[in-house]
């Protein structure tokens, strides 16, 4: 009978855990955000960026959520130097001003274990905007190389980059953006 009580206060013990909130840290070697956008309906053109550093908080029991990301805006890479430079000129992110982007949010939406939106604020150029993520993928489970907890989502959403006084260009090269967002992190 000792035995079971003692198995039933283990279990009851180990669920508690499970409901606390887990806390991830980017690994900022597979978490590159990247843009398209059409140029001049020639092309849709990419690029990403390299730096990359934050949290994510989820709490699966309360089906709740955070994160806190911080985006090296000067990391941009077009896949061309030069252009890089363009991209981080006054025009577009004005790296000089506003050498970083920030992503923060504490509301997730989850279907059943999995998050399916994130809503949050993005703040480029010293602009903050509301913004929907919708995660079309997300995988927690033991890294089998790292022999730690981690998490992985894919996300996307759409700007207008005029909003975030970034319109150059626009309409020839499209003022519409879609932010795709793959993310891999591990728990702290």
């Amino acid at each position: 009978m000792k035995k079971i009580i003692a198995l039933c206060i283990a279990a009851s013990f180990s669920s508690l855990a499970f409901a606390a909130p887990e806390t991830y840290v980017l690994d900022t070697n597979h978490t590159k955000p990247r843009f398209e956008y059409s140029h001049f309906g020639y092309s849709t053109q990419s690029s990403r960026f390299d730096t990359v550093k934050g949290t994510i908080t989820l709490d699966r029991a309360a089906k709740t959520g955070s994160a806190d990301v911080t985006i090296d805006a000067t990391s941009v890479d077009s896949g061309y130097p030069v252009f890089n430079g363009h991209l981080q000129g006054e025009d577009f992110f004005d790296t000089a001003k506003y050498p970083t982007i920030t992503f923060k949010s504490d509301k997730f939406k989850f279907d059943g274990d999995k998050v399916v939106e994130v809503d949050g604020d993005l703040t480029i150029k010293g602009i903050t905007k509301p913004v929907t993520l919708t995660v079309t993928s997300m995988l927690c489970m033991p890294h089998p190389m790292m022999k730690k907890d981690a998490c992985g989502a894919n996300a996307t959403t759409r700007i207008k980059r005029s909003e975030f006084n970034m319109g150059k260009y626009a309409p020839y090269v499209s003022d519409e953006v879609t932010l795709t967002i793959p993310v891999e992190s591990m728990k702290q």
